[in-house]
């Protein structure tokens, strides 16, 4: 079953499990999240919701927004994110969706905004070798041959060269929910997750279906 969240990341930090092993995990604040528009098959031609997070001042609403929440009479959202499900038949504009929507140990898909990097040279951008660092070295952390001179004339497409870095949407897949505080509306994730502190993610459930590991071996046996 597909299902979805809009929240927060507030940080990293580690855990213990029963055998005192210690898993990195990122704080998650997830929801709640308020149904703003229900999609049918009969009136948009596929299903889906769309979901509201986050406090935003009425004034800070334009005017489209502030009639497409009223239409919905719910209140004003920051955020407005759309995801799509098998069946929105139990799904009513203005339910809210909270952290419960998700369980120990299922696996999500997470995505954000990577953190930025500003304009970065190629052994950063790309991780490219640089030259020698000597005073007679004519070579130092330059982007290499762009080609030969009369033929072809031109840098070919896709040459790894000096540019914009970071602040990209990334999604991480098959990460793990090692907790679900339902108080808290907070969500704990093993590992990490794209973007700094403060940043808007976005989780849904796993698209691909992790490889399942057979822990048990066969002995093989031959006949002389």
């Amino acid at each position: 079953m597909k299902k979805g969240l809009i929240g927060k990341k507030v940080g990293m930090t580690q855990i213990f499990d029963e055998k005192g092993m210690i898993i990195p995990v990122t704080v998650i604040e997830a929801g709640p999240c308020v149904v703003a528009q229900v999609k049918t098959v009969e009136t948009d031609g596929y299903n889906a919701i769309q979901l509201g997070f986050g406090e935003v001042k009425s004034h800070k609403v334009n005017k489209p927004q502030a009639g497409h929440f009223a239409k919905a009479n719910v209140e004003a959202k920051k955020h407005l994110r759309e995801f799509r499900l098998d069946d929105v038949q139990n799904v009513k504009v203005g339910d809210e969706v909270k952290a419960d929507t998700f369980e120990q140990g299922e696996k999500v898909d997470v995505q954000g905004i990577s953190k930025g990097k500003g304009f970065q040279g190629v052994i950063k951008r790309h991780g490219q070798h640089r030259g020698p660092m000597g005073h007679g070295s004519m070579y130092h952390r330059r982007p290499g041959s762009m080609g030969s001179t009369s033929t072809p004339g031109r840098v070919f497409k896709g040459k790894k060269l000096p540019g914009h870095m970071g602040h990209v949407s990334v999604t991480m897949q098959n990460l793990e929910v090692v907790a679900v505080m339902k108080d808290e509306n907070v969500i704990l994730i093993k590992g990490n997750v794209p973007g700094p502190k403060k940043s808007l993610v976005i989780i849904k459930s796993a698209v691909k279906k992790p490889n399942v590991k057979n822990d048990k071996i066969e002995l093989v046996t031959y006949a002389n």
